[in-house]
Formats: structure tokens, sequence, C-alpha cells
């Protein structure tokens, strides 16, 4: 640390000789912006002169002395609690997970029937604000993506990487239409999920038929004959607050082919005359993936939350 030299000063009356003492450090304890976050370190701008006190004052340089080192003590423990605030930090004190992260494990402490319930009530979610509702008959077990997309949607995925693919498929009370909705669990962290979320939106990437989710048929079920050449509408939504890729395919039970598939976000606008749209295959799809979201959502809430 910096010092001036001494500033002569005579012997204080009745002594013959000069006290030396530290003088407070001048500090400035401010950031220009918050663009980059460097530790601020007071030692850096302090600086600390000498002078001479009388020997009668001796009590207050060691009471100066130990109010700095309080505040340099303080000043560093502040710093650093804001360094990881700034810095995103997700372990506070407690080792609480930040959401996101949480999110990232919940395919494997998730009871199936949180994230796919057995039935999923659809309020207004029908074409022309009916209700529906939808009732889970198969759960794919826990994969990788093999499969899973078309090549040139796996392609697109591939930045992001899987981690794990949920899936489970359901039907409509008329048992008529099927819907796959999938949760990929990726590697990827939020800055990666982000743009990949822009490159779906700029690039419409979302509405294009050769970028489709295959969906998940069971022998024995009404989804049994339920493949690629049956998918009506789909919706594919890429999440930003967690690691995440959500996604829903519909076709109808019945097996029969679909020439031109329309995505939901398309299927379900007023007017549209579409087989996929006026049977109501896009509402499935979009209803269905919303709803799923949205439990996610509620678990990622719970399962950050700080201990009490």
């Amino acid at each position: 640390m910096p010092t001036e030299p001494p500033t002569p000063a005579g012997p204080a009356p009745g002594t013959g000789r000069p006290y030396v003492s530290f003088a407070e450090p001048e500090t400035d304890n401010g950031f220009d912006t918050f663009d980059s976050f460097d530790t601020y370190d007071p030692l850096d701008q302090a600086t600390t002169r000498l002078r001479t006190v009388p020997a009668r004052a001796r009590t207050r340089p060691r009471l100066v002395a130990a109010a700095a080192c309080l505040v340099l003590g303080l000043g560093l423990i502040g710093g650093a609690v804001t360094g990881s605030w700034l810095t995103g930090d997700s372990a506070g004190a407690d080792g609480a997970l930040s959401s996101f992260e949480a999110a990232g494990g919940l395919w494997h402490s998730v009871p199936v029937d949180q994230l796919f319930p057995r039935t999923v009530d659809g309020q207004g979610a029908g074409p022309g604000g009916a209700d529906r509702t939808w009732t889970r008959i198969a759960v794919a077990p826990d994969s990788g993506c093999a499969n899973a997309f078309d090549p040139l949607l796996r392609q697109v995925l591939a930045p992001v990487g899987c981690l794990r693919l949920l899936r489970a498929t359901y039907t409509d009370v008329t048992r008529s239409q099927v819907t796959t909705v999938g949760l990929l669990f990726t590697n990827a962290d939020a800055a990666a999920m982000t743009s990949l979320r822009a490159r779906f939106q700029q690039q419409g990437l979302d509405r294009r038929t050769d970028l489709m989710p295959r969906p998940y048929a069971v022998k024995g079920t009404v989804a049994a004959g339920f493949g690629d050449a049956q998918r009506a509408s789909w919706t594919v939504s890429v999440l930003t607050d967690a690691p995440v890729v959500v996604y829903a395919v519909s076709g109808f039970a019945d097996g029969r082919v679909v020439t031109a598939p329309q995505p939901a976000a398309d299927a379900v606008k007023p007017g549209v005359t579409t087989a996929p749209a006026q049977a109501g295959l896009g509402n499935d799809a979009q209803g269905l993936a919303d709803r799923v979201e949205r439990s996610l959502r509620r678990t990622v809430g719970s399962a950050s939350e700080k201990p009490s």
C-alpha cells in the first residue's frame, strides 16, 4: 500500500517525541457500468497517509484502524455477494438451485403422472372455444432422441443436445384423434436455448413440414396406426427459462394418411377450413403442449423454491 512521507511536526505539548498513526483511507466505491463485472478491491485505490498526533490521542488511531478493517471486510463480503448475484450464481447461502438448473433434472426426479397427467382438461381449448378433455393411453420409456424427429429437425436441435426424451400419447373423448406430447431435456445452457428459440422464430422453423416431430404409436391402443404419414398438425416450443423443448403432434386414430399437415399455430385460427383445422387437430396439439408446459413450469417452481 503506497504511503506519503510523514509530515514534519513538532513535539506535542507534554511529550518529547511525536506519535505516528494511520489516517482513514480514501476509497471510491462506485461501478461505472454493469456491462461487465470486476470484483472491486478497495485496496487498489486506498491511499494511506502518515501523520503525527499528540501522545494523548493514542487511542484514536487504533479505533480508526479497526474501523477501516471493518469497512474493508464488509466491502469484500458485499462485493462477493454482489458478484454472485450479477453473475447469476445458482447456489445461494442455502444451496438452492436456480429454476433453470432445477428444470434440467426433472426428467429423473418427478413422477410421470406429474409431467404427463392421466387426464388433461382443456377448458376452452377446442375449436370455437369448446372444451376438450384428453386421456393418456401410453407413456414411452425415457430414452434418447433417436428416431423421434424428422432428420432435418434433428439437425436443427443438435446444438442443444439431447439429455433425455420423455413422451406420452393421448386421445380425445371420442377416441378418434390421437396426440403425442414430448419433453426434450437438452444439455444446453440458457444462452444456447435463447439462440435456438430465436432461430425458430426468425426462420419459421416451427411451420415447416420437413421439421416435424414424430408420434409415439403403441400396439393395442387407438394410437397403434399413428405413424409419420398420419401426422396432421404439430407445434414445437423452445423454452428459454428451462433446458427443455416442448412439442406435440396430432393425427386421426383411424390411420388415414394426411397429405397436407398444418402447423397448429395456423390450424387454430378462426375461419380456417383445412382438414386438420376443422377436426380440431391443431387445437389438440396446441392445447396439450400448452398444458404440459404449464405443468412443467409449476413443477420447476416447486423444485427451485428455497427451503423455509
